[in-house]
């Protein structure tokens, strides 16, 4: 099995190493990875340059360094390495739960490998400083991969949140939440005006969703899909509101 292993931190990022050594239990890993780091780039692609492909060795690993988003290591790693069966994006310094998902360039970047017809995992923990952080979590994200790796059909894919002692794992659904959004204004040592964003949820955790499951300590694992259709809405418009 070939496992191309991402992110969106930067290869040097500690989680990117501690998941290849993961993945090294499973098959072949190459990891092509941002040269810097590319948090909440979302799924973006670079279209307006060309991107360089260059080899760096990370740890023990055959490595190449992208001057591009997780999005575009992606694509660069599957044309340039054959037959890839899985595409892991992590693990992420940060949870990337509920909303986040739509913004979060590790999701973006097992969004991609489907894209290309290639299962993708997306995994994501709290920060750590060094890969030796990740031990205690090592053994629930082996079962996950171990789990996920086996199942067959068409390309799917998966975003994995772990604490960094889980209790357990649950298979879990997105959480929806809704955030008061701001934007804060303040100044640079020059005086010039700067802007942060922030958002603050304004509602209460559900249940069975991966939000959920990180609040009682379990890791979570949420099988998502491409399609971002309302089922539900589109016939109620169809029945009601034809365009005819």
């Amino acid at each position: 099995m070939r496992l191309l292993v991402t992110n969106d931190d930067g290869v040097f990022s500690p989680g990117l190493l501690a998941l290849a050594e993961l993945a090294s239990s499973f098959g072949e890993v190459r990891i092509v990875a941002p040269d810097v780091e590319q948090s909440s780039m979302g799924h973006a692609i670079t279209s307006s340059r060309p991107l360089t492909y260059r080899r760096t060795r990370i740890g023990s690993f055959d490595g190449f360094r992208v001057n591009g988003t997780p999005a575009d290591c992606v694509a660069l790693g599957i044309h340039n390495w054959e037959l890839v069966d899985t595409v892991l994006s992590g693990i992420n310094q940060g949870l990337n739960l509920g909303n986040a998902m739509w913004h979060s360039g590790t999701l973006a970047a097992a969004k991609q490998a489907v894209l290309f017809g290639v299962r993708g995992v997306a995994l994501s923990a709290p920060s750590v400083e060094h890969a030796e952080g990740y031990r205690t979590l090592r053994p629930f994200a082996f079962r996950v991969l171990e789990s996920l790796l086996s199942i067959d059909g068409e390309p799917r894919l998966y975003n994995v949140n772990l604490p960094i002692a889980p209790r357990g794992i649950h298979w879990t659904r997105q959480s929806v939440r809704h955030y008061d959004g701001k934007v804060i204004t303040a100044s640079d040592p020059q005086g010039r005006p700067i802007y942060w964003f922030s958002a603050i949820p304004l509602e209460d955790v559900d249940e069975n969703t991966d939000r959920g499951a990180l609040s009682t300590g379990h890791a979570s694992v949420t099988p998502l899909r491409l399609d971002l259709t309302d089922e539900a809405q589109l016939a109620s418009a169809v029945e009601l509101h034809p365009f005819t």
